[in-house]
C-alpha cells in the first residue's frame, strides 16, 4: 500500500485518466480528475436510440492482458461482458467493388482471389530477406513493400491501417505504429519466424497479440465500462473544470491553475489529447516548451452508424465487417458489421452498421455536411453490399482530432516526454499519443502510470 493522502492531478477525465485514477485510489492516493466537458469517457460514448444501439468512438475492447479482465471484474462488471460472437470470424477487403473474406489459414491463403500466385509464392521469400538496418527508419509502407510486395501492400496492409488509424502507411512509422512488427524483423529476421517464435514468448507472459485477442463489449455497450469507471472515482471527478495552467511552487508541490485560482499537489497526469495539451502553459522555474507537440497529426474522422431492415441488405453479413483500399477509390475507409458481432445492437429483424469516412487518405470527407457524408457513405453500401432504399436509424459523430498519427520521425515526440519526466519530477504523462492508441493500450496506460507515480511517490 502507497503512502496515505498523497494527492494527484488527472488533468482529462478520458479512459487513460479515468484508469489512472480507479488504480491510484486502489494504491491508496488521493486522486482529483479536472474535466473541462460536463461527460466522462472523452471518444467513448453509447447512444441507445429505438432498439439501436451506436457507439460514438470505438466499437470494441480487446483483451490483450489478463489486466484488462482484472480491471471489469475489479469494477463488478464482469456480468455484463459480452464477447464478440466467435462464427463471425470474416474480415473482408473490397477488391473490384466487391468484398472478398481474408483468408484465415493456409489453404485459405492459396486459393484467395485476393492475391496472385506472384504474391502467394513471394510470401516463401520473406524469410529469407534481410532485416532493415537498425538505424534506419522505415515506413511501413517501405517496410511492407521490402518484405512483401506491392499486392499486399495494397489490399491488406493498406487497408488495415486505414481501419485501425485512419492513417497512410506511407507515413506511419513501422518502429513507432507497429513496434511490435518491427521488433519481430529485428530480432528474427523475419515475420513470419517472428510470429511463430514470437507465440511462445507471449505466451509465457500472458498476453495475447491484438490479431489474436478476445473482443469485448457490454451488455449496453462500452458506455458501461465509462460508466462503472465512473462510479469507481466518482468521489475524484470535478466536471466543467478547466485548467489554463500547470505550475510547480518552491516547496516542490504542483499547482493547478483555473477559473477557480489554484490547487496543490504532489504529481500531476495531463491525460489529454497532445493538440489540447499545447493550450495549457507549463512552468516549472521557467516555461517547459511543448510547441513541438503541434506537429503531431490528428486527421479528422467521421463516424457513421447507421440501421437497416435485413432484407434491405444482400450481402450476408458474416463477419466483423469490410475495410476499403485505397486503390479502390471508394469513399468510406471501411464498415463494421456491428449487430452481427454483439447481441442487442439492433431491433429484432434489423442490423446495424457502423461506417468511417475521412482519415488521412481523404480528411476533407470527415468535414462535409451531413447529409454529404451520409449519402457517399450509402452510395458504398449500395455498391459494396447489395444495400436498397434508406436508413431507418442514422447516428453521426465528427472528430476533428481523431487517432495521433506515429508518422516516420515520431520518436522525437516519445523523447520529449521521457525527458520531461525526468527533468520535471512529478510531472508524468500517459495516453494515446505515447502508449498506442486502442482502447486496450488507453487503459493499460493508466494502470502503467498510476504504478509509476505510486513508486515516485512512495520515494518522495
Amino acid at each position: 500500500m502507497g503512502n496515505q493522502q498523497k494527492s494527484i492531478a488527472i488533468i482529462g477525465a478520458g479512459v487513460t485518466g479515468l484508469a489512472a485514477a480507479h488504480r491510484l485510489r486502489a494504491l491508496g492516493h488521493q486522486a482529483s480528475i479536472f474535466e473541462s466537458s460536463n461527460r466522462i469517457g472523452g471518444v467513448i460514448e453509447t447512444v441507445r436510440q429505438d432498439g439501436y444501439l451506436a457507439e460514438c468512438g470505438p466499437n470494441t475492447l480487446l483483451e490483450t492482458s489478463p489486466r484488462i479482465g482484472e480491471l471489469i471484474r475489479e469494477l463488478g462488471l464482469e456480468d455484463r461482458k459480452r464477447y464478440a460472437n466467435p462464427e463471425m470470424k470474416n474480415r473482408y477487403i473490397v477488391k473490384g467493388a466487391k468484398p472478398v473474406a481474408m483468408p484465415l489459414s493456409p489453404g485459405q491463403f492459396l486459393t484467395t482471389k485476393l492475391f496472385s500466385l506472384s504474391t502467394k509464392l513471394g510470401l516463401l521469400k520473406e524469410p529469407f530477406i534481410p532485416r532493415c538496418p537498425a538505424d534506419k527508419e522505415e515506413s511501413l509502407a517501405e517496410f511492407v513493400f521490402r518484405r512483401l510486395g506491392r499486392e499486399f501492400l495494397d489490399y491488406a496492409i493498406n487497408p488495415f491501417v486505414a481501419g485501425v488509424y485512419a492513417g497512410d502507411p506511407e507515413r506511419l512509422s513501422v518502429q513507432h505504429a507497429f513496434p511490435k512488427l518491427y521488433a519481430l524483423e529485428q530480432k528474427y529476421g523475419s515475420m513470419i519466424k517472428g510470429q511463430i517464435l514470437g507465440a511462445r514468448e507471449r505466451k509465457k507472459r500472458g498476453t495475447v497479440s491484438k490479431d489474436k485477442a478476445k473482443m469485448v463489449s457490454f451488455d449496453h455497450g462500452l458506455q458501461v465500462l465509462i460508466d462503472g469507471l465512473g462510479q469507481s472515482v466518482e468521489s475524484s471527478l470535478c466536471l466543467s473544470s478547466s485548467v489554463h495552467g500547470v505550475e510547480r511552487s518552491g516547496n516542490h508541490q504542483w499547482k493547478i491553475l483555473g477559473p477557480d485560482g489554484s490547487k496543490s499537489f504532489d504529481a500531476v497526469l495531463p491525460a489529454l489529447p497532445t493538440y489540447k495539451m499545447t493550450d495549457l502553459t507549463f512552468k516549472d522555474v521557467s516555461t517547459i516548451d511543448l510547441s513541438q507537440l503541434r506537429e503531431i497529426i490528428y486527421p479528422p474522422v467521421a463516424s457513421i452508424v447507421m440501421g437497416f431492415k435485413r432484407d434491405q441488405i444482400a450481402h450476408p453479413l458474416d463477419g466483423f465487417g469490410m475495410l476499403v483500399p485505397e486503390v479502390e477509390k471508394r469513399n468510406a475507409l471501411g464498415t463494421i458489421f456491428t449487430s452481427s458481432l454483439f447481441a442487442g445492437r439492433a431491433p429484432e429483424g434489423h442490423v446495424t452498421l457502423t461506417s468511417y469516412i475521412g482519415g488521412m487518405r481523404a480528411p476533407h470527407n470527415a468535414l462535409l455536411p451531413e447529409e454529404e457524408i451520409d449519402r457517399l457513405v450509402l452510395e458504398d453500401l449500395e455498391v459494396l453490399l447489395g444495400l436498397k432504399g434508406k436508413p431507418a436509424f442514422v447516428n453521426r459523430r465528427v472528430y476533428r482530432h481523431a487517432i495521433p498519427q506515429y508518422v516516420v520521425g515520431y520518436g522525437k515526440h516519445k523523447d520529449l516526454f521521457d525527458r520531461l519526466e525526468k527533468d520535471h519530477s512529478g510531472l508524468f504523462f500517459a495516453g494515446h499519443y505515447r502508449n498506442g492508441i486502442s482502447l486496450s493500450d488507453s487503459l493499460l496506460a493508466g494502470m502503467d502510470v498510476a504504478e509509476r507515480i505510486d513508486q515516485f511517490l512512495n520515494k518522495s
